[in-house]
């Protein structure tokens, strides 16, 4: 599997992003396409609403959140698949809006599709 790199989507694009992806369910406030520079976007893989609602960025609840998260990507195989596929070259970097870096859903994406290797 291709290396998965992390970085806010306002931080600045860079060549060493490689294929850059958004991770999150809603378009980020203020970002333009262009400016985006996305590769691809996939919202289907993100969190549904009422699980981020519940989890509202709450470290108590990060354990829990990521079985939940991970049950729905579970239940949600075909677009994990497809996200799988534009997964091309040796760099992926998942953009997130969260101002919270340690413990959100591109976080989280990450360590699934790790922990399920590359047999999509």
């Amino acid at each position: 599997m291709a290396r998965i790199r992390l970085k806010r989507i306002y931080d600045p694009a860079a060549p060493e992003d490689g294929t850059r992806i958004l991770v999150d369910r809603i378009w980020p406030r203020g970002i333009s396409k262009a400016s985006a520079a996305l590769a691809f976007w996939s919202p289907k893989t993100a969190p549904s609403a009422a699980l981020r609602k519940w989890y509202d960025h709450d470290p108590e609840k990060w354990s829990e959140f990521r079985r939940r998260y991970f049950a729905e990507l579970d239940a949600g195989a075909e677009e994990v698949s497809r996200l799988k596929k534009k997964m091309t070259g040796k760099t992926i970097t998942f953009l997130f809006a969260s101002k919270e870096e340690e413990k959100n859903n591109a976080v989280a994406l990450r360590e699934y599709l790790e922990k399920s290797g590359d047999d999509g």
